[in-house]
């Protein structure tokens, strides 16, 4: 299919220029960061932008730094570059994950964290593994206010997040981690490219002795959008990595927990057993992680 008409076309080059287009073309303008996923809905007319405001040349957010207080993921940085960042292994390794499994290799090499997070597609990878590892975004807007939410403030149900029109999302940002922290994402599909019929995300600090202190458990591909496990974070607490059976119980009680639903690539039984299993896996290595911090 082909667009309706776009009528105006925007290039800025910084994030207050990006702010100032946003605004001047009207409620039907939008950002364009990697297009991989907006495109596709401009072509089926699902959206209809009066205005793109392409974020290609904003380089101030670009890019991974890092400082005392931990690292900073600009919006505009592509998967490929989050799937080789040593600087995420570790403690933050789900989004390692998640960027390197994302899409195909034309996805990956276009498409941004930013992007993803404010289109907060059903079955995206990224959403899921920022809110398993616990990240918070920046966003500011044309008055110059700044705000900062995190990931579980941030995202909504599918296609729905919490900023505001005159809005842009400027970085991720990620804590300094705590000591004996790992994480790690894994997503099931139908073939070794496609979205998630159900991803999950899973990390954990331990102590010295193996016990998991801290859990977070997410979920990508669920009909409510990305959605933590309460009931599973609760079972992991206490457990180590050898106690499988602790480990299963928390993804049994996240498959009682959560609701599921079904469709044309999977009934309910068979993603609870996906949540069950990849639970499992991902929780596995989660745990070595964090024993070995690679």
């Amino acid at each position: 299919m082909y667009p309706s008409v776009i009528d105006n076309y925007v290039r800025p080059k910084s994030v207050d220029e990006a702010i100032a287009a946003i605004v001047d073309g009207g409620e039907d303008a939008m950002f364009i960061a990697g297009g991989m996923s907006l495109m596709q809905a401009i072509k089926s007319r699902l959206v209809s932008p009066s205005c793109l405001v392409d974020l290609q040349d904003v380089s101030e957010i670009k890019g991974i730094s890092s400082d005392d207080t931990g690292l900073r993921i600009g919006a505009m940085t592509r998967y490929r570059e989050m799937a080789n960042a040593d600087k995420l292994r570790g403690a933050y390794g789900a989004l390692v994950d998640a960027a390197a499994h994302v899409g195909d290799r034309q996805v990956r090499n276009r498409g941004t964290i930013g992007g993803s997070l404010c289109w907060n597609y059903i079955a995206a990878c990224t959403p899921a593994a920022c809110l398993g590892i616990g990240a918070s975004v920046e966003l500011v807007s044309r008055t110059g206010a700044k705000r900062t939410l995190v990931a579980d403030d941030f995202l909504g149900s599918p296609l729905e997040t919490a900023r505001e029109d005159n809005e842009i999302l400027v970085a991720v940002t990620l804590p300094t981690p705590e000591p004996n922290t790992g994480s790690a994402y894994k997503k099931w599909g139908l073939v070794a490219d496609a979205l998630p019929v159900v991803g999950v995300a899973v990390l954990v600090q331990t102590d010295a002795a193996g016990i998991c202190l801290r859990a977070r458990v997410a979920f990508s591909g669920l009909g409510d959008g990305p959605c933590r496990s309460a009931a599973a974070e609760q079972v992991l607490i206490g457990a180590r990595a050898d106690e499988t059976s602790k480990i299963g119980e928390a993804f049994e009680a996240a498959a009682a927990e959560l609701e599921v639903q079904a469709d044309m690539w999977a009934d309910e039984d068979y993603r609870r057993l996906l949540m069950r299993e990849l639970g499992k896996e991902v929780t596995a290595t989660a745990f070595n992680r964090a024993e070995t911090g690679s």
